[in-house]
C-alpha cells in the first residue's frame, strides 16, 4: 500500500513540474508575440504610403532634424530652378518668378526688382531668350542656425544665333518656417547674394 502511495505521490510530482514548464513555456510565447506584435506596429507607424501616378510609393517618418540637409538642398535647387528658368513670355516668368519668392525673403525680391528694373526681363521677351540652370551641387552646413548653404550651378542662355554658358554660384542662409503648400519644405532662404556669375564658353547656333 505504501509502495502505491509512493508511486502516486511521484506521479503527482511530475505532472505538477510538468505542468509549470507547459505554464511557463506559455507565458514566455505569449510574451514574446505581444513584444513581436508591439515591434510590427510601432514599425508600421513609422511608414508612410503616398499615391502618386496611381502608384503606392513607400516613404519613412523620421525626425526633422534627420531630414535636414535633404530637404535643404532640394529647396535650393527648387529656388534656383524656379528663379532662373526664364523664357521669352511674360507669364511664364511672372509664374516662375512668383512661385521662388515664396521660398526666399527679400532679399531675392530685390535681386528681381533690380533685374525688373533694369529691363533685363523684357529683353529676354524681346530678344525671344530661352535662361535654363542646371544645378551642380549645394552645400548645406546644419550646425549653425540658421542653416548655410552654397549653391554651384550653371546657366544656358540660348538666343536666336548663340548659346552663352555661364557659371553662378550663390549662398545664403535657411531658416525654419510653417509647411505650406507654397512652401513644402518649411525653410526660407535668407540674404541671398550672388559669388559669381561669370560666362564660361559662347556657342554659335
Amino acid at each position: 500500500m505504501f509502495t502505491k502511495l509512493k508511486t502516486i505521490d511521484t506521479a503527482f510530482r511530475h505532472v505538477k513540474v510538468f505542468t509549470i514548464v507547459v505554464v511557463a513555456a506559455c507565458c514566455l510565447i505569449s510574451i514574446a508575440a505581444l513584444y513581436k506584435s508591439f515591434s510590427l506596429v510601432t514599425g508600421m507607424q513609422q511608414k508612410i504610403y503616398i499615391l502618386a501616378n496611381g502608384k503606392a510609393l513607400e516613404a519613412y517618418a523620421a525626425e526633422r532634424h534627420d531630414n535636414i540637409p535633404v530637404e535643404a538642398r532640394d529647396h535650393v535647387k527648387s529656388f534656383h530652378k524656379l528663379f532662373f528658368t526664364l523664357d521669352p513670355d511674360d507669364k511664364v516668368i511672372k509664374d516662375n518668378v512668383g512661385k521662388a519668392l515664396y521660398l526666399a525673403d527679400n532679399s531675392a525680391k530685390s535681386v528681381y526688382d533690380d533685374l525688373m528694373e533694369n529691363g533685363y526681363y523684357a529683353g529676354v521677351i524681346s530678344g525671344n531668350i530661352s535662361q535654363t540652370i542646371t544645378v551642380d551641387s549645394v552645400k548645406v552646413d546644419i550646425n549653425p542656425y540658421p542653416y548655410r548653404f552654397r549653391c554651384y550651378a550653371t546657366m544656358r542662355i540660348i538666343r536666336p544665333t548663340s548659346v552663352l554658358i555661364r557659371s553662378l554660384v550663390t549662398e545664403g542662409s535657411l531658416r525654419n518656417v510653417t509647411r505650406s503648400d507654397n512652401n513644402p519644405h518649411g525653410l526660407l532662404i535668407e540674404r541671398w547674394t550672388t559669388v559669381e556669375n561669370r560666362d564660361i564658353k559662347s556657342e554659335n547656333r
